[in-house]
């Protein structure tokens, strides 16, 4: 049974939710925030990160200082927390160096009674002894274990005998992917509990919409450290909700709280920021929870107007396969990583584009809408019928030839490309040797890129873009190849002031504004600027 007298209850919105917003909030939403969790029985609240690292700007709570925290209204019955990371006690510079420079005095003078050591597992065992330095100095000390969910049960009872070494005050495990059911929380909680008879702890994110329930169901098998978020503001998905965990731990503990104050927080501040930011979990996040997939990578793509529906999904696809429980920005914007340098390129596009009106299909729901005239005219004027990826919105036998160049959508659509009968155009020499490992039995044309930032370039056998999009490969090479015109069916464009469509238009300018360009010429509905007739005027 839970004694509720050792509950504690932490909300950790201004550390978790800076992610969002560079941990930059103005000194009367702290100040009303303080107030709210107060009144909604709240008994610890981590106000940001402790951190040594400045690169880019990054607002107070960043690195929530002592002299920060003593402008602010701290209430006096709240433990007052501050989270270090653990890759800065495991670095190059010396763990007691690190720790002194960060807490240069003793808790009782400090504003901060509580550390809490965000930790991967290959960290663990380096960083805790930095509790025994941190308890000496009078500090209330957690760790918060990452990415516990997929380890076996002997890793979780060894990583609990480990800590049974050092004074902890809690042992947190965090569902850092969002994977985690409720059964699988009491599972681990048990684990641990076989080692650890000190305090526990889980951090829930709600990926699967499962975060609260998660919380619950491990307070239930008897942890007593939980956390929580202002409308569950986190990266990726978010957390726990505060709002709705602190009715269930009022309801646990037989009190009232006021939400009042919380409710307002939420309105004035939260709300909108949820809005521009766009916390909270959705299909994607789902998805990355379901296949262990770091919620950064949806988080980014989203943030990203480079990224359409169908291109987050095929990086999940690549992510499920390859693995992406490691959030690497690399891995996600793979193409401006190996499209660098010497372009490479063995064939050249003039034997097939010479000359040619060539008809590029993309993914716009335009081809679809419009498919009995588009293959009217493909049957009659016989077009060179260049598909981007794997678009398939028209009969088969009516496209030549496909183009792809980002290695990470490559990989997702590797099985459907092999499956497809025509050729495909694609850097094969310059990508990765798994991409190129997975296309070994398909027809490749060899046609190299580089990118280089607001430059088109047309050369026999390879291009320079100014991005990696296929659109801007495709383009290339229609003028590479010498096509005497560019046809462009399935280039809807967004709707409204979708950014995208800026991006895009921004292409097309640098592209139509450079020399020996072949002509575009939309012949199905677009929002983008370029020259526009009708396909129906064509058949």
């Amino acid at each position: 049974m839970l004694n509720m007298n050792n509950l504690n209850f932490l909300d950790c919105t201004l550390r978790d939710g800076g992610y969002y917003n560079a941990w930059d909030f103005s000194s009367e939403l702290i100040n009303d925030y303080l107030t709210a969790m107060q009144a909604a029985g709240v008994n610890a609240i981590e106000l940001g990160f402790r951190s040594l690292n400045n690169k880019g700007f990054k607002g107070a709570c960043a690195f929530t200082s002592d002299e920060f925290l003593r402008n602010l209204p701290l209430p006096k019955n709240i433990t007052i927390g501050v989270m270090l990371n653990a890759s800065e006690l495991v670095g190059d510079i010396q763990q007691e160096e690190v720790l002194a420079k960060l807490f240069p005095v003793f808790a009782s003078e400090s504003p901060v009674d509580l550390v809490r050591i965000a930790s991967h597992l290959h960290e663990f065992e380096q960083a805790l002894p930095a509790v025994t330095w941190l308890k000496e100095r009078g500090y209330q000390v957690g760790f918060n274990l990452m990415q516990i969910a997929d380890c076996s049960q002997q890793q979780v009872k060894a990583l609990a005998r480990l800590a049974n070494n050092y004074p902890l005050d809690a042992l947190y495990f965090a569902d850092s992917m969002g994977s985690m059911s409720p059964e699988q929380a009491a599972q681990i909680v048990g684990w641990l509990r076989s080692e650890w008879q000190g305090a526990l702890g889980i951090h829930t994110h709600n990926n699967l919409g499962l975060a609260l329930s998660n919380t619950l169901k491990a307070l239930e098998h008897g942890v007593t450290w939980v956390d929580s978020t202002v409308t569950g503001m986190g990266r990726g998905p978010g957390n726990a909700m505060t709002e709705e965990l602190a009715i269930e731990i009022a309801e646990l503990r037989d009190q009232k709280v006021n939400l009042v104050p919380l409710m307002g927080l939420i309105r004035k501040y939260f709300r909108p920021m949820k809005e521009a930011y766009g916390w909270g979990t959705n299909p994607y996040y789902y998805l990355a929870g379901k296949y262990g997939i770091h919620p950064t990578y949806i988080q980014e793509m989203l943030n990203d107007s480079r990224y359409s529906e169908e291109d987050v999904l095929a990086v999940i696809e690549h992510l499920r396969v390859e693995g992406g429980k490691k959030f690497s920005l690399n891995t996600l914007d793979a193409a401006r990583h190996f499209y660098h340098g010497e372009p490479q390129g063995q064939w050249s596009p003039q034997a097939l584009f010479a000359g040619r009106d060539v008809l590029l299909l993309g993914t716009g729901p335009g081809v679809e809408q419009h498919r009995p005239a588009l293959e009217s005219y493909i049957r009659q004027a016989k077009p060179l019928v260049l598909a981007l990826n794997t678009q398939s919105g028209i009969a088969p036998e009516l496209i030549d030839i496909r183009v792809a160049c980002h290695p990470v959508r490559l990989l997702a659509d590797c099985d459907a490309h092999t499956k497809l009968p025509q050729p495909l155009i694609t850097p094969y020499s310059m990508l990765p040797e798994d991409v190129r490992h997975a296309l070994v039995d398909k027809e490749v044309l060899d046609f190299g890129l580089n990118v280089q930032v607001d430059t088109f370039e047309f050369n026999e056998t390879y291009c320079t873009i100014p991005t990696s999009l296929v659109m801007a490969y495709a383009f290339a090479l229609a003028s590479s190849g010498k096509a005497k015109r560019l046809l462009l069916a399935g280039f809807d464009g967004y709707e409204g002031e979708d950014p995208r469509n800026f991006e895009m238009n921004k292409i097309i300018k640098s592209y139509t504004q450079t020399a020996n360009t072949t002509p575009l010429l939309a012949i199905l509905p677009t929002r983008y600027d370029v020259n526009k007739q009708s396909i129906y005027g064509e058949v």
